[in-house]
């Protein structure tokens, strides 16, 4: 099952020349889910990977930079006559948004459902869940963990042979944790030819926060991390009044709770992005600065690590 991050818009508050607002689109084999959708994040798509059908969209927050961008999509869904439905979900106040944003987009042929998150709650899909948790920004704010399933272990072929299983429909059941009868009387169980489960992968997505305990136990172990950075060190006092995070405060989280790769994004304009990225390193060494439109896959863990997939002119 592939997985990869594409970051959609990474940059903070105002767009520049070559960053779009806050959009991440989560592609998991046929499941595309969209966190947030700033202004112009249709076009980002459209120059990217393309608009499909997304189902899913989850908004960490109520500032203009992270839900501006769900007028102008809804209609454009609606333009292309689109008859799939979609699912926004938000923190508390997301019905009332959702409202004041109706005149702009109208009466739509296709269902439409606002989803209002509790606080901690988990919303189970077919091999994962999507979990919200609080972060510190605005009272409302969350951020979302994406955690598959956990997979069955490895299956050995060789060893249930050897314990006089025949290949075929046996096979199918011990895999799937039952045990097998066999001819003499004896019986095959699971754990005799299953390893240990393998464990799925975790995608945690901070949307905007200062630097707060509940990100570091949500990422805990996660195989990618996308933290804000709004801000460098020299800068951490306007950081704190404003509720966001330098870099080195990102990468401290990313050290502390031991994720495979940390991607630095909503970046200011008043910096490139190299200086955050190499103050991150300082801290922990496997950051990335994400550019729109990179790419980050995620291979299962038994396969290799996390990595940014860079293909430009």
């Amino acid at each position: 099952m592939n997985l990869s991050v594409v970051f959609v818009g990474t940059a903070a508050s105002a767009p520049t020349a070559r960053r779009g607002l806050s959009a991440l689109l989560v592609r998991r084999g046929g499941d595309q889910l969209l966190f947030d959708c700033g202004e112009g994040t249709q076009r980002q798509l459209i120059k990217s990977v393309g608009l499909a059908d997304i189902e899913h969209i989850f908004i960490s927050h109520f500032h203009a930079d992270h839900f501006l961008g769900l007028p102008g999509m809804l209609k454009t869904f609606q333009l292309r006559g689109r008859t799939l439905p979609l699912t926004i979900y938000g923190p508390r106040g997301l019905e009332r948004t959702m409202a004041d944003l109706e005149p702009l987009y109208g009466r739509l042929p296709y269902d439409l459902t606002i989803y209002e998150l509790a606080p901690h709650e988990q919303l189970g899909f077919k091999g994962f869940t999507v979990s919200a948790f609080p972060v510190a920004h605005t009272n409302n704010s969350v951020g979302y963990a994406l955690i598959e399933h956990d997979r069955p272990g490895h299956f050995d072929e060789e060893s249930a042979t050897k314990l006089g299983v025949t290949p075929g429909p046996d096979f199918g059941t011990l895999q799937r944790g039952g045990e097998v009868k066999l001819a003499d009387g004896s019986v095959v169980k699971a754990d005799q030819v299953v390893g240990p489960d393998r464990r799925g992968r975790r995608v945690v997505y901070t949307g905007d926060t200062a630097p707060c305990e509940s990100v570091r136990e949500a990422a805990r172990g996660a195989d990618l991390l996308v933290h804000e950075s709004s801000f460098s060190d020299e800068e951490v006092d306007r950081a704190a009044e404003t509720r966001h995070s330098t870099a080195r405060q990102a990468a401290e989280i990313a050290r502390d709770a031991g994720v495979a790769l940390l991607c630095l994004t909503h970046v200011s304009g008043r910096y490139l992005g190299k200086e955050l990225r190499a103050e991150a390193r300082e801290v922990f060494a496997n950051t990335e600065l994400p550019r729109d439109f990179d790419v980050v896959e995620l291979p299962f863990p038994e396969r290799g690590s996390p990595y940014l997939d860079i293909e430009r002119d």
